[in-house]
């Protein structure tokens, strides 16, 4: 349930910043609100962005954001630039903070029970008159992607998904990345071998939405999140017979900043594809 929802208005300057780095559209045609729902009874932190024209309904998308706690979570400036250029393209798009962050109630678990603050998303629709809730996408980028794996283990709700630079194997044995090592080992000497399994979705794609096509972008210089986390994904997709295209941007780095706008072009023509 939606409880808070406050619009956000950028200065000037910040909004030229986003203008040059997402586009025009992500700021003219967009709307960007701060919003607080209700997850597990829990107030959780998030947005919500949606295009200026409230006339008709869209179909919606839920983006998983990366990090741990408040590392990685949005702010406004980049809620507008990234959420603002994809609800330009057509979508009302939902994103979470995770419980615990930004002032929200609870405890980020890292893909524990928070998942259910990306699953509560869904339920937001209905109340708002311009979502068509019928149809549905979702994105997850780095720790949003292993998020976004979870869930298309808990739902076929979703006709398309994308991750860049997703999580696929959280492995307590391997060191590396020093990344990846502030994500999972919370202590070095309790090192819970079944919190990883549970949150490596190479463990059990068998669970995996077989209705959900999925595109993987991964920079094959991914220092933080190895390209092998996408590759390894993309075999157990082929051996499971589940729909998927695999794209590794030569050089690419964990944020893809050299890449962007063929990053764009790609999330832009699957969802295109698979939701309108």
């Amino acid at each position: 349930m939606l409880i808070e929802r406050e619009k956000v208005s950028l200065p000037i300057i910040q909004q030229k910043m986003i203008k040059s780095a997402w586009g025009n559209n992500s700021i003219d045609e967009t709307v960007l609100e701060k919003i607080t729902y209700l997850s597990d009874g829990l107030k959780v932190k998030g947005y919500l962005a949606y295009p200026n024209d409230t006339s008709r309904k869209y179909p919606n998308i839920i983006w998983c954001r990366g990090g741990f706690g408040n590392a990685g979570a949005l702010d406004d400036f980049n809620a507008q630039g990234i959420l603002g250029q994809l609800s330009s393209w057509g979508y009302v798009v939902f994103e979470s903070q995770y419980r615990g962050n930004v002032g929200g109630e609870g405890e980020d678990q890292f893909g524990g029970n928070d998942l259910n603050d990306v699953t509560n998303l869904i339920s937001l629709a209905d109340q708002l008159e311009f979502c068509n809730k019928n149809i549905w996408g979702i994105e997850g980028w780095s720790r949003g992607g292993m998020m976004m794996y979870l869930t298309l283990t808990r739902s076929n709700l979703f006709k398309a998904a994308i991750s860049t630079g997703g999580i696929s194997n959280v492995d307590c044995t391997i060191n590396e990345s020093s990344f990846m090592r502030k994500l999972i080992h919370f202590d070095q000497n309790k090192i819970d071998h079944n919190f990883c399994e549970k949150r490596s979705i190479v463990n059990f794609v068998d669970k995996y939405s077989k209705s959900t096509p999925t595109l993987l972008i991964h920079g094959t210089n991914d220092e933080r999140v190895p390209p092998h986390h996408s590759l390894d994904l993309s075999y157990k997709f082929l051996e499971n017979k589940i729909e998927h295209k695999l794209v590794l941007l030569e050089n690419g780095d964990h944020f893809l900043r050299e890449h962007k706008k063929e990053v764009d072009d790609l999330r832009k023509k699957w969802f295109e594809k698979y939701l309108k």
